[in-house]
Order: C-alpha cells, then structure tokens, then sequence
C-alpha cells in the first residue's frame, strides 16, 4: 500500500511539472486574450483579429479574442500584459510603440527589454509622404529644393506626438537637416482633412491611411520610406526616399506579438510556431495586402531576432525624438 501511494504522489507531480512547463497548452476550454493596446477598428486592431484567426488552427481551434485596452499612446495595454499571470493565455500585440515609448515617456509601469516575452513580428506597414494638392512641386527633388528655400514656413502635419506620422516627420526632418513646423492633430484623418483642404502641406503617413487618397488622385504622393518600391498597382510606381537621394531612409510601422515574463519555454514555442504557420496562411497574406502591409518572412519571426530588432529600434529613434526634445508625458 505504501508503495502504490508513493508511485501515485509521483505520478502527480510529473503531470504539475508537465503542466507547468506548457505541454498542455492550450487547454481545453481555454480562452487565449490578445491584448490591443489601440481602439478598436484601427489598424493595429484589424491586424491582431486578422492574425489570432490565423492562428486558431495551429494552436488547435483554440478560441482567441481580442482586448482593446487603449490609451495613453499603448502604455495602458502594454502595461496590462506585463502584470498578466504568464502562463501563455494573455498576450500583447503592438506596433512600432514598443520601440518609442520607452523614449517618448520618461517614466513607464514597465521594462519593454525585461517584463516581456518576445514571440516574433508580424508585419511590415510601409509609409508615404505625401502632399496637398495645391504644392507645384510635381516630383521628390523639387519637393526637397522647395522645402529647403522655405523651412519653418512648410508646415509638417501629423497624428499626435508619438505617432508613427510624427516619428516619420522627425527623421525626416533630421535627414532633411531642416526644421518644419510641425502641426500635431488627434488621428490621422483630421490631418489628412486638413491636408487636402491646403491648411497643412506634408503628411507621412501609413499606406492603410494614404493609398485610398492616392488612388484618388486627391493628394501629391512624393515617395514611400521603404527600401524597394512597393508592388501594389496604385504604389508602385512611386519612388523611394532612398532612390531619391535619403540613403537607407526606412521606417515602417511594424507589428509583434509579445507573452509576459516568465512565460514557460514551451508554451513560447507553442505560440512561436502557430505564429510561423499563421505568417504563410494565404488567407491571412492576402488580408495583410489588402492593408498595404508586408508579410515578415525573415528571422525577424525568431524571438531572439524580434527582441534584437527592437533594442535597435529604440537605440534608432532615441536621439532623434531627443534632439526634438519632445515628450508624451
């Protein structure tokens, strides 16, 4: 008798040490959260329920949803996550914030480099610059000759300080090695307003806010800040900032997919490879097109290689947003 007890409180803690190592996940009748540091409907949004239907099947039909946890400029969200039970069923997916924050708030209710897990990135949202459509400048070079002879009189719009528009505007200005004014607004579409209307002359924007505008011939559209041309029909005949004579000028607002500290190995690598399969799903590939955003096929997707990207983000922006000494708090 006393042996089958000892063989059985053996047995016991093996499954407590199995469970807690992740080889159970996700259970079920287990419901996975994605936390959203944005409101719903926005871009961010649309890319988290696009890629937690995406990963469904891999993690075995496991049900997902999204929690729209918005404000003060994603640090509610993120910091939501940091203080969530890390057992793989809370996660956190953001942009290109996780980079800025830590920068733009001189105190934050977390560490971006040691309260998260980093699981890989999503995707790529390429960005354009753009102009009213009153400015003469019909192409890049007579854009930047203008912009030089005029300075604080081109006005520089933007969605809110820490915005992707706004970071743009910043290295933009600092490649330019000229000093706009720049006009903040709260969102995208009342500076795209404004564009249009000729009270602004830039905006650099993501191609989800700008293609529509472009497409219709409403606005002047300069060059986009990746590397190559984009291949969608209505950008690509557009040109780069690089080609144009900004050298490797690149910004994009990237997605990434994060677990709490402390997350266990396997259940990070439970989730690591859903992602990977959830990243070629046709479905999802054309879904992410749809949105202007490219698809991350490189060993960004490698938790290791998403953090380094990262930590190289933050070192890239940092004196940037420092030099303008702007601050979100």
């Amino acid at each position: 008798m006393k042996k089958l007890f000892t063989l059985t409180a053996l047995a016991a803690v093996t499954t407590v040490v199995t469970c807690a190592h992740g080889q159970d996940f996700p259970g079920k009748d287990k419901v996975i959260t994605i936390v959203v540091p944005f409101a719903a409907g926005g871009p961010t949004d649309r890319v988290a329920r696009d890629v937690a239907e995406a990963m469904r099947k891999p993690l075995g039909g496991v049900s997902i949803v999204i929690d729209n946890a918005a404000g003060a400029g994603s640090t509610i969200g993120n910091a939501k996550v940091a203080r969530a039970r890390n057992d793989g069923y809370t996660l956190l997916l953001t942009h290109v914030g996780m980079a800025t924050t830590p920068v733009l708030y001189r105190k934050l209710p977390y560490n971006y480099e040691t309260d998260f897990e980093y699981l890989g990135m999503i995707n790529d949202v390429p960005m354009t610059l753009i102009g009213k459509p009153q400015l003469e400048s019909s192409n890049f070079k007579d854009l930047r000759d203008w912009i030089g002879k005029n300075g604080t009189k081109v006005n520089l719009g933007n969605a809110g300080i820490g915005s992707a528009s706004h970071l743009c505007g910043l290295l933009f200005q600092s490649e330019m090695k000229v000093e706009m004014t720049t006009v903040p607004y709260k969102g995208t579409a009342p500076a795209i307003a404004d564009l249009l209307g000729g009270q602004i002359d830039l905006l650099c924007d993501q191609t989800t806010n700008t293609t529509s505008q472009i497409e219709a011939k409403k606005v002047k559209p300069y060059a986009v800040t990746t590397l190559k041309r984009l291949a969608t029909p209505v950008l690509k005949d557009i040109p780069t900032l690089d080609e144009s004579g900004m050298k490797n000028f690149q910004v994009t607002i990237w997605h990434g997919l994060y677990a709490p500290k402390g997350t266990p190995p396997a259940v990070l690598k439970t989730i690591n490879d859903a992602l990977k399969v959830a990243l070629k799903d046709p479905e999802f590939i054309k879904k992410e097109e749809g949105l202007g955003a490219v698809v991350v096929t490189d060993k960004r997707i490698e938790p290791i290689e998403h953090k380094k990207f990262v930590q190289a983000e933050v070192a890239r922006f940092g004196p940037v947003i420092k030099a303008a000494g702007v601050y979100a708090d």
